[in-house]
This record gives C-alpha cells, structure tokens and sequence, in this order.
C-alpha cells in the first residue's frame, strides 16, 4: 500500500516539529506526515544521554519563536528541551501525524508526475513501506546518528580501561571514584568536565588546539526578573529574544572589527574565574574570536572545577594510548580508567537516504546550498 500526503517531513526532532507547526498556524491546507526513525519526539535531544547535556544556544533564539521557552535558563539542559518539542507537538495536534520507527532509505522524484516517492524501512519488522509526497522535507539534522567519529588513535587496543565516545553513552558507566581524561575542546568536552568532576577521581581535559570559551550566568537574571514581575510569556519571550539577538550580533561585530579587544577581553573573564594557577595558553586559541563559533560555559562551571583542581587542562598531541591511559607528544603521560572520545560527529547528507531524479543518483557534492533550505537541480 502507497499513503500520498502533499508534505512528507523526515525526522521529528526540533525542525521537524517546528515544520509541521507552520503547516498548522498558516493554515495552509496541506496534508502532511512525519517520518521519525526512533520512537519518541525530540530527535538529537533524545538521543543524546551523557552527563550534563545540554544547548550550546540560548533558548531564546534557539526555540520556536511561534511558542515561547518559558523556562529562565540561558542553557536549557537536554531533557526540558525534547519536553518543549514534544509538548509543541501536542499543542498543535502534530503528534496524530508521527510515524515512528522509520527509518527513510530511499528517495526518488519523477518529473513527469512532479511527486517524490519514499521508501521507509520499519526497522522492528524489516518491512518496507511507500509514501509518495509533492513536497519532501528533510529534518533529520546533518549527522550520522548512529554512530560518532572515532579517530582511531595508535595504541588504543592495549589500553586496559573504557573507551567510551558521548553520542552513545552506555547507562552502565560508572565513573566514580575514577581517573577519566576527555579527549576533545568543543562544546561537548567542556559539558563533560564539570558535570563528572565532582564524582570522578580527576578529570583531565585534553586537547589539541584551545577553543575561545565565554561564561554565561546560568539563569537570564531579566527572564528571571519579567518572572517576579508576571510579565506575560509571549512579551518576556519576544523581548528577551530581540535582546539575546542584539548581544550575539554586537559580540559578533566586536571580533569582526577589533578582534584583539574581543581577545582581551574574554582573556580577561577567564584569568578571573580560573585564578593564577591556570595557564591561559589553553584559553588562547591560534584563530580570533568568532572566526569558529564560540563556546559558552553557564556560571563558568568549567572555571570553577579547574579552580578547584577537581580538573585540569592539557594541551597536547597523543603520541599512542598505554595500558595506563595516553601518552602525548610531549612525553607526558596521562593515567585514566575511562577516556571519553569527545571528538565529534560525522556529517552525513539526508540523513543517509539514497536520492535519485527520475532514477539518476543526485550527486550533493555537485550541488549549491540555498539559504541552507534547497540544493540545486533537486525540486
């Protein structure tokens, strides 16, 4: 059996959902179906388990700007942003048009009929199933969500502890009481350092090359303030959105323009909250601030634990893993029980689907990106 909708969605995390709730609000008349390949809303927010996760984006800018984020933290951790997705779909009646448990393989556009038609797999079955669509949304993010990149670093098999990278967490990891290095400078590894610290034996940041990090007040002390003062949501919202889009713009501008008053200051912040025992060599990144995106930490949680020496920063090359941990480059040795390869993500197009024109493979290395929203020659 083949189901038509005029709107096919892939994926039924925060783009999916918000795509549908636009669908709804304008009340454009069109049919749609979402196709989700776990079994639950949220996409990304509901994959991702490890300690602390959370947004490296206010949720101000970061939510539906059609819904406000009611809540007062600037970095909203990850089970209350997949709680603000499902609960969008159910407002909007979008969770009656999810199917679960489909994983999308092929994609195929026949010009002379002007429809897509898609084949999704029922993974619990291995049934296949057929939708054809005029309109075919891709939501499913630009990762391979089933597994993460893993460097394969020399050495590795004889290391004696755990090796674990953050897109899967095992449930069964147990780090207290234990000496666990982080592998990684992005805003995963600096997620990870402060929220096993206080249970783990020590906790080492290793990194290759130093990021430009920025603290953030964990509360918005003015959502905090229009909260005290009952200020409507949907204005605090509005206001607070327009506000935050301000700051990151004026910021952006900054290191545009004066990129070693951007430096000094941000330098500045982080000599205050780590103390005097701190290199700042591992806060002092070889490119300017914003030339790569930057990386926010909420009340300097980070500088705290490394502070306090709960924590500490290496920034260093791995030479080979030991039986004990890693040596690096330099010739310092790094002892770990567990060692968490926060080194990313592997983009995949599509979310992996096999798309063809009229049964020709489209080729996306060969195709220009629209405003991130349409490739060309792909109707």
């Amino acid at each position: 059996m083949t189901r038509h909708v005029d709107v096919l969605i892939i994926g039924a995390g925060l783009s999916g959902i918000g795509t549908a709730c636009h669908l709804t609000r304008e009340q454009t008349g069109r049919s749609y179906a979402i196709l989700e390949r776990r079994e639950n809303v949220g996409g990304t927010w509901d994959l991702f388990k490890y300690p602390g996760i959370r947004s490296d984006s206010d949720m101000l800018t970061f939510g539906f700007g059609f819904r406000p984020w009611i809540g007062t933290k600037v970095l909203a951790d990850g089970a209350s942003i997949r709680q603000y997705v499902e609960d969008t779909a159910k407002e909007y009646g979008v969770t009656d048009h999810i199917t679960f448990g489909r994983k999308v393989v092929t994609a195929d556009f026949d010009r002379a009929s002007a429809l897509w038609t898609v084949t999704a797999l029922i993974e619990a079955t291995g049934e296949t199933e057929t939708w054809t669509a005029n309109f075919l949304v891709g939501a499913s993010g630009y990762y391979n969500y089933d597994e993460g990149y893993q460097p394969t670093f020399p050495g590795q098999d004889d290391f004696q502890g755990r090796i674990v990278h953050p897109q899967h967490w095992p449930e069964d990891l147990d780090y207290r009481g234990k000496k666990v290095v982080v592998i990684g400078s992005g805003a995963t590894a600096i997620t990870l350092i402060p929220s096993m610290a206080d249970d783990a034996a020590h906790v080492t940041m290793l990194q290759r090359s130093p990021t430009w990090i920025q603290a953030l007040p964990s509360e918005d002390p003015v959502a905090v303030g229009f909260k005290k003062s009952r200020v409507p949501d949907q204005i605090a919202y509005k206001i607070g959105r327009a506000r935050n889009i301000a700051l990151q713009r004026a910021s952006f501008q900054l290191s545009r323009t004066n990129p070693e008053l951007a430096k000094k200051l941000m330098l500045t912040q982080v000599r205050l909250q780590v103390g005097k025992n701190v290199d700042l060599r591992h806060f002092t990144p070889s490119y300017n601030p914003w030339d790569q995106r930057l990386c926010v930490v909420p009340n300097g949680d980070l500088f705290k634990v490394l502070k306090s020496g709960k924590a500490d920063i290496v920034t260093d090359r791995i030479a080979k893993f030991t039986e004990k941990g890693i040596l690096t480059e330099s010739g310092q040795e790094l002892e770990a029980d567990i060692i968490v390869t926060a080194t990313g993500l592997n983009v995949q197009m599509v979310g992996g689907i096999t798309m063809s024109i009229d049964d020709e493979p489209v080729k996306f290395n060969e195709t220009v990106a629209y405003k991130s929203v349409l490739y060309s020659d792909i109707p």
